[in-house]
Formats: structure tokens, sequence, C-alpha cells
């Protein structure tokens, strides 16, 4: 298992195969379990003090969601994407959450705006203090509650389960710290025009936003083959 992969972990509250999985997708996307790393259930037990049955549980729901895959005489892995199915999922999530902006009211209401911005004051937090994890929970808390503000929950959740298929993608983005900085600069760019109201800016911002993790890891594919 990757050097580090226990830093920091606090373990998300949940029952037993569900605050498993929930830590595994934060290293996933925190790029502590790389593309093609194997998942032993024998390592997994140890590490959470967990029964197999809770282990395979939580590998199951990590499949559900395409963050892991499994192949046969080797077993659960972290997924690995084609050059193609990156750009498939990126045009997607494109789609989804340009749709989900132009469906928010604007300017955005004060109460939703300072509910965001007491988030981002923690997104703030953990940037400043170099804690990945709490930069990850609170940036998807951001983005959950920014989408939420369309008000259609089916378009909101299908939003959530596209970036949740991606995780494996922006693995390593996520602990650049130009990254970080640049995305917490989004993010205030962001609140400032949900308080104006430029829809325009607004959509261009959003897909902006998207790019990098996307871009990193195809750049990654490319070192790779080459």
């Amino acid at each position: 298992m990757p050097t580090g992969v226990h830093a920091n972990e606090r373990r998300p509250s949940g029952d037993g195969a569900s605050a498993i999985a929930a830590t595994l997708e934060e290293d996933i996307v925190l790029g502590l379990l790389p593309p093609k790393v194997r998942l032993v259930e024998d390592e997994l037990m140890e590490r959470f003090a967990a029964k197999r049955h809770v282990v395979r549980e939580a590998l199951n729901q990590l499949e559900s969601v395409g963050l892991v895959e499994r192949k046969r005489n080797i077993g659960a892995l972290v997924k690995t994407f084609s050059k193609a199915e990156v750009i498939h999922l990126y045009e997607m999530r494109e789609l989804l959450e340009a749709e989900s902006m132009r469906k928010i009211p604007l300017p955005l209401s004060n109460e939703a705006l300072q509910q965001l911005r007491r988030i981002q004051v923690g997104h703030d937090a953990a940037i400043l203090n170099q804690d990945p994890r709490n930069i990850f929970r609170t940036n998807q808390e951001f983005h959950r509650l920014l989408f939420a503000q369309c008000g259609n929950v089916f378009l909101s959740q299908s939003i959530e389960d596209f970036a949740r298929r991606t995780h494996a993608i922006r693995f390593g983005a996520l602990m650049s710290r130009e990254r970080q900085l640049q995305s917490q600069k989004e993010h205030h760019e962001l609140l400032s025009v949900l308080a104006e109201g430029d829809r325009e800016r607004l959509i261009k911002l959003t897909i902006a936003h998207l790019v990098p993790p996307r871009d990193h890891y195809l750049k990654a594919q490319e070192m790779l083959l080459a």
C-alpha cells in the first residue's frame, strides 16, 4: 500500500462497509491509491479491523459507482480509464453542470450565498493547513450545495454520480499545491459571479473548473505510453 495512506486519516461516519468505502474513495481521489493498484481483502481487513464480508461489501459499493473494477485471477483494482472514457465522462459532466448553472436563480439568494461562503471558509482553512482529506471533503460539500441550487434533484444527483465516477481520474491533481490554490481562487470567483448574477461567466467558470484534472490524467497516460 502506498506510503502515507494512513496520514491524517479520519474515517467518515456511517456503517462499517460504507465508512470503509468512503475512506477508500478519498484515498483514490487523493492519489494514495492510484489506478491499477490492487485492493487486497486481507490488507483491508487488517487496516480497518473489519471482517471479510464487510470489506467485500465496501469493495462492491466502490465497484457499483465505477471506482473499482474486478479482473479474473487478480481481484479488485482501482479503475483505470481509456482516453475515450475520460473524454466521454467529462463531456457528460460538462453538459450536466452547465445545465445546472443555466437553471440556478441569479443573483443567488443571500441565504444560499452565506452557506456557500461558510463552506469556503473551511476549504480555505484546509488549504492553508495542507489537509488533503478536508480539502476534498469541503470541496465536495461546496459543489454539492452549489448544484443543489438548480432546483432539480435528479439533475444534481446525476452531477454527483458522474463526479464520483471521475474520482480515479482526478487523482494527483488535488495533491498539487498549484491546483489547490487555483481551485480555491476559482471557488471565490464563482461566489462573486453568483452574487453578481452574470450567468454566461458562471457557466464558463464552471466548465473551466473541470478541465485541469481531466488534462492532468490524460497527460499522465501519455507519459506512461511514451
